[in-house]
């Protein structure tokens, strides 16, 4: 396994969350770099900023299928892995270290795009073992981030879900799912299609740094305003709250409630795997006066440790801050008028003949 260095004193960079590409967790041989003395921290070492790699991929199945208690959806497909959103909190980021990347910048920068989804998914709609159920787009990393403009991976899964008549729904911090819209609207009006937008905070300067290269606050609550006057069901996602560092999600349920959202959820920060020492790094760059006061609530929450996986509490957490945070939540839900319940999507319309009558689509063995 290649060698990867990984700077003693990692600066931020331009336009990206990670500061640095941080050794995954199967990496044999790390470097550290070492401080002599001689160098100033933060000194431009002529580096260029990293450019943005799509890799394309032949993907062996489209959809998968979830059996945690605390995820309420079954099945999700997605069509890209990294996200060039970069945001900083992104618990997908160690997902990257399966294919040998660092869940740092090359999770932001290295972007795999499943080429053969829409096939993929066709053909698994169809097979008579398939029992439907409404399916998530974009539960790991972002189905309408900037790539998606060029490759349009999603549009065409959303053009199978259309043909079949299947229920999904969308989470998404990204002004390009209104692209779809000509197909997401006519599927909202048969109880087919919801969508979530993340709004994290209301702070444009905060979100620069957060998540990077996402749609910024205000351009999320135009996307929420675009899609409840469609008539798509839209919720909105205040996730993840993240101790002394967000500290606007009555705010922000309140502004997503003006612009239209009628649903709402939210998670605490996770920081499995290698993403705590990315977040540290992060915190160390941005926030060094409270770096050290944020961990301790993280901690708080999580059973002492950086992050605990048990799926009664990974997404709240425990302990007194974690119900404060829920209580906020709920007070503030219920004087807007926001409800935490899914939208009703329903499954009788489902259609997988529509696909097979129509496997030419997909090339000569009808879904190839």
């Amino acid at each position: 396994m290649e060698a990867r260095e990984h700077p003693i004193h990692p600066q931020p960079v331009k336009g990206r969350g990670a500061l640095s590409r941080l050794p995954h967790r199967f990496t044999i041989d790390a470097r550290d770099t070492f401080d002599d003395g001689w160098g100033e921290p933060g000194a431009d070492d002529g580096t260029p900023p990293p450019v943005t790699e799509v890799l394309l991929e032949d993907a062996r199945s489209a959809i998968s299928a979830n059996d945690s208690p605390d995820i309420p959806f079954d099945y999700s497909v997605n069509p890209y892995r990294g996200c060039e959103h970069g945001c900083i909190y992104c618990f997908a980021r160690p997902t990257h270290s399966y294919l040998g990347f660092s869940p740092g910048l090359d999770f932001e920068t290295k972007i795999v795009a499943k080429r053969n989804l829409a096939a993929l998914l066709a053909r698994e709609l169809a097979a008579p073992r398939y029992r439907p159920a409404p399916i998530n787009l974009g539960s790991a990393t972002d189905a309408y981030q900037p790539v998606e403009r060029a490759l349009r991976l999603t549009r065409g899964v959303v053009e199978v879900l259309a043909r079949a008549c299947h229920p999904f729904t969308v989470v998404t911090k990204s002004s390009g799912v209104e692209l779809d819209l000509d197909l997401i609207a006519p599927m909202a009006a048969q109880r087919l299609a919801a969508v979530y937008v993340t709004i994290t905070t209301l702070d444009a300067r905060l979100a620069r740094i957060l998540e990077p290269r996402a749609a910024m606050p205000a351009r999320r609550l135009a996307t929420v305003r675009a899609l409840a006057e469609a008539g798509v069901p839209v919720g909105v996602s205040v996730a993840p709250q993240i101790p002394f560092i967000t500290d606007d999600m009555e705010q922000v349920l309140a502004a997503a409630h003006a612009a239209g959202a009628r649903r709402a959820f939210y998670t605490v920060l996770r920081l499995p795997w290698e993403l705590s020492p990315l977040f540290r790094e992060w915190l160390a760059a941005h926030f060094p006066d409270r770096a050290e006061r944020v961990m301790a609530r993280v901690r708080e929450m999580r059973a002492g440790r950086d992050y605990d996986s048990a799926w009664a509490q990974r997404m709240h957490g425990q302990g007194v801050w974690a119900e404060l945070l829920r209580q906020r939540f709920a007070t503030a839900c219920r004087r807007l008028g926001l409800t935490g319940e899914r939208s009703g999507l329903t499954l009788a319309r489902f259609d997988p003949g529509a696909l097979r009558a129509q496997g030419d689509l997909f090339g000569p063995d009808g879904f190839s």
